[in-house]
């Protein structure tokens, strides 16, 4: 909204200082810093609030070191990462902007079937929540709206022959002004990491059998943004077993998303270091420093010990921005590496459950390849101080994430 204020104003007013709100660079920072100050002087108001609403967790005993201390802690913290991520967004974004309205309503989305679960288990007693059937059919209606309005929306687009023409370049890297040279065109290219001439198409997975099938290459795209959206949700979900893991991790990969979306959405930029460009995808880096901003300001109140839990709120919300940027960035592949946190802890659920039933059914007992999954959970069984399990997975996720901003390089 102040951006299409002052806007106006240095339009018709040429008002001292009113320009800068043109600079991406400088709505970036200030949405950072809006929501660290939101979610961590306003997030002790919302936690109070859920103290005195009783909004508390009720926790499973697991036999875990210092689990029966976390019992009563409000959750639904999710919330503070929601309402500090929006108003800076609906303050200094374009609200025009296709990437931008996608973002803002896979948090809409996402954090309403989380509200659900947690009002569910908190205020009807149902420790199960939502039933597992209604959260996956949210997670693939989220999936379908984003899928379908990146294969149709006509402001989703690439470029994929872009000859920087002569203009100053320090304008354009810092104002991200859109230039006209090269032809947009719908696509479903995407980026395949540490190969050479990295762009895939998903049409071709159907072209080669008619070539008239591109235009069915929807069957094969919406199918996979449903998969990732679902996937990337559920192994934020899990993550957020500990204090402060989820929070911690999500934030190093949506700093690395931001500068994906910088990069790809900067001809300059996108140029010179030979990556997709993608017309008005920069405005994202709004949206994502806000987001960064959301999490650390919460990760104050969420460390060790946690004063607040962020419940399925936030960490169903979390997960399905991710997916929806990664998706948007055309930088969905690189998931299996950016999100290696995620991905660990989802595979050590399946691959425990899987072991599990397998010697059941052949021994007549069920073995365990870990002490207990999601994967936290068996270094916590092992002896590791919570604390201390979460910094080393930090490590990790900062490593991951170092690995993934040099494919942009190395091919």
């Amino acid at each position: 909204m102040l951006y299409y204020l002052f806007d106006f104003l240095d339009k018709h007013y040429q008002i001292p200082g009113a320009g800068l709100f043109e600079f991406i660079s400088f709505r970036s920072a200030m949405a950072i810093i809006l929501s660290l100050a939101i979610s961590t002087i306003y997030g002790k108001k919302i936690i109070n609030y859920l103290l005195k609403k009783q909004v508390g967790e009720s926790v499973r005993d697991l036999g875990l070191k210092g689990q029966s201390e976390k019992a009563g802690t409000p959750t639904m913290g999710g919330l503070i990462i929601i309402i500090s991520t929006l108003i800076p967004v609906l303050l200094f974004a374009k609200l025009d902007n296709i990437y931008v309205i996608l973002l803002i309503v896979t948090t809409l989305w996402m954090g309403t079937i989380g509200f659900i679960d947690d009002y569910l288990k908190i205020y009807k007693k149902d420790k199960e929540g939502l039933k597992g059937i209604f959260k996956v059919m949210g997670q693939v209606g989220l999936g379908l709206i984003v899928g379908g309005t990146m294969y149709l929306h006509p402001a989703i687009t690439i470029k994929e022959d872009v000859n920087v023409p002569s203009f100053n370049t320090e304008q354009v890297i810092n104002n991200d002004q859109e230039i006209t040279s090269g032809a947009e065109e719908k696509s479903t290219t995407t980026t395949i990491p540490f190969v050479k001439n990295n762009e895939f198409d998903y049409a071709s997975l159907i072209s080669w059998i008619n070539p008239s099938l591109v235009n069915y290459a929807w069957l094969i795209f919406i199918p996979i943004v449903i998969f990732i959206v679902t996937a990337v949700s559920n192994g934020a979900n899990l993550t957020d077993g500990i204090d402060g893991l989820a929070a911690g991790s999500s934030a190093i990969i949506v700093l690395t998303l931001g500068i994906f979306a910088w990069v790809s959405g900067n001809i300059i930029f996108s140029d010179y270091l030979n990556i997709m460009y993608i017309p008005r995808s920069g405005e994202m880096t709004i949206f994502i420093t806000a987001f960064a901003g959301s999490l650390v300001g919460f990760l104050w109140y969420n460390t060790y010990p946690a004063q607040v839990f962020m419940g399925d709120t936030g960490s169903l919300t979390i997960g399905g921005i991710i997916a929806v940027i990664a998706i948007a960035t055309r930088k969905e592949l690189l998931i299996p590496i950016l999100c290696g946190i995620f991905l660990l802890e989802n595979l050590s659920v399946v691959m425990q459950v899987g072991w599990f039933k397998i010697t059941k059914r052949k021994y007549g007992e069920g073995r365990r390849i870990f002490l207990m999954s999601p994967l936290h959970h068996h270094y916590q069984k092992k002896g590791l101080h919570e604390s201390k399990i979460v910094v080393r997975f930090w490590i990790v996720g900062i490593f991951l994430a170092i690995v993934t901003i040099i494919t942009l390089k190395v091919r």
